[in-house]
């Protein structure tokens, strides 16, 4: 007489999912020496699994045209390059953004948050956060720790000028950016946890990011934090909670809009870092004539002495602050026994800054160019280092079994 055993999903209306028809094994149990295999004689065996289909629930495809959207998105360290290789030939290419800064500076960040706060629902995060408290309060501790710390070491260990010091601290005190999580889903990471983790930290920075500023390059030149506070709250927290307010009352126009929103959000971005990169792209030509006619005719002294110079030290900075973030990040992460997918969203998110908030403030608050232009270069470097580790989690850092194992 067959045997049927009903499995239905925790905490779902009773209906059936899925069947596995048992009956006894035809075979007569036969003496054996060993008492495993006689009691394995006694078991029954699978005779049929069988599905029913009408209610297992079924996930719409997106559209083509969605997914290609998507995929465009994708691709911000591919603009950011682009554009910082026109910048380079071409600086004239960006003059008319660069003519109307900082105010299309700042309108561009906050249309880049606004198109952030449409696809955000505040009601799941704040369930998220009670859900997760543990993770989210390292994340954010580790946010506002690890690269302010490293961006002063750095700078006072490279010896760089009073105007790249700033830069590099004022970056290392902003808050994580959407890039952040595109590069998180890469990784096979912690989506959910990476998304919770940049609106925070894009709250926190209200008062983080003015009051670290101020302690850590206040030394430097004089940092007006108040005015950096009313900066970011106005060009990075209002867009996102009106994008969000938007998405909540105007839900069949935000549907609409928001697959078109990612795409627009890394177009401006781009649009924002190569604008700043150009400003700076006639000083570092010079220095590199300079180098040119200095060095003996070979590329080796060439590059040494490129990288002796100013150039050189801000890209060195650069590459030595977000290492620092991505290495840290996930070490802690290690540390404190977090499952894979949790430490890779940590590490990304402590590792990827949003440049084009601290090109904004530098550009509305600091005299010197030579302060956004730290910013603007890590936009470059940063996209490139954080899709190079999320491609290499991707495929090489454990397959996909292993990861949905660890997920919690």
């Amino acid at each position: 007489m067959p045997l049927t055993f009903t499995l239905t999903p925790f905490l779902s209306p009773p209906k059936t999912l899925l069947k596995l028809t048992f009956k006894p094994h035809p075979s007569k149990a036969r003496v054996s020496s060993s008492p495993t295999r006689h009691i394995y004689h006694h078991l029954p065996i699978v005779n049929s699994v069988s599905y029913n289909s009408e209610h297992l629930p079924v996930t719409p495809e997106k559209p083509r045209w969605e997914n290609m959207l998507a995929t465009a998105a994708s691709l911000y360290p591919l603009y950011v390059t682009v554009g910082g290789i026109v910048a380079c030939f071409k600086p004239s290419a960006f003059s008319w953004f660069v003519q109307r800064a900082p105010s299309s500076y700042s309108f561009s960040l906050g249309m880049i948050m606004l198109a952030m706060g449409l696809t955000l629902e505040l009601k799941d995060l704040l369930n998220l956060f009670i859900q997760r408290p543990l993770h989210i309060l390292f994340g954010f501790v580790a946010q506002y720790s690890i690269m302010p710390t490293f961006a002063m070491v750095i700078s006072k260990t490279l010896g760089l000028s009073p105007s790249l010091s700033v830069g590099l601290i004022l970056l290392g005190c902003c808050p994580s950016g959407a890039a952040s999580n595109v590069v998180t889903l890469i990784a096979r990471g912690d989506v959910p946890l990476s998304t919770v983790l940049t609106v925070c930290t894009t709250f926190g920075a209200v008062i983080l990011t003015p009051l670290l500023t101020k302690i850590l390059a206040g030394t430097y030149v004089t940092v007006d934090a108040i005015g950096l506070s009313i900066s970011t709250l106005q060009v990075v927290v209002t867009p996102v909670l009106l994008g969000s307010y938007i998405q909540s009352s105007f839900p069949s126009v935000v549907k609409i809009i928001t697959p078109f929103a990612p795409l627009f959000a890394v177009l401006s971005s781009s649009l924002l870092a190569c604008s700043v990169f150009s400003e700076n792209v006639v000083r570092f030509k010079s220095s590199i004539v300079d180098a040119s006619l200095a060095s003996d005719g070979s590329l080796v002294t060439l590059l040494q002495s490129i990288s002796s110079g100013e150039l050189g030290t801000v890209i060195l900075s650069v590459l030595l602050l977000h290492f620092a973030g991505f290495f840290v990040g996930y070490i802690f992460g290690a540390i404190c026994r977090f499952r894979e997918p949790v430490r890779r969203a940590i590490s990304i998110e402590v590792g990827m800054k949003n440049s084009s908030l601290g090109v904004v403030l530098a550009t509305s608050h600091f005299t010197s160019p030579m302060v956004a232009f730290t910013p603007a270069m890590s936009a470059v470097i940063m996209n490139i280092m954080g899709s190079s580790l999320g491609f290499f989690w991707r495929h090489m850092g454990g397959s996909k079994q292993e990861l949905d194992d660890n997920q919690e």
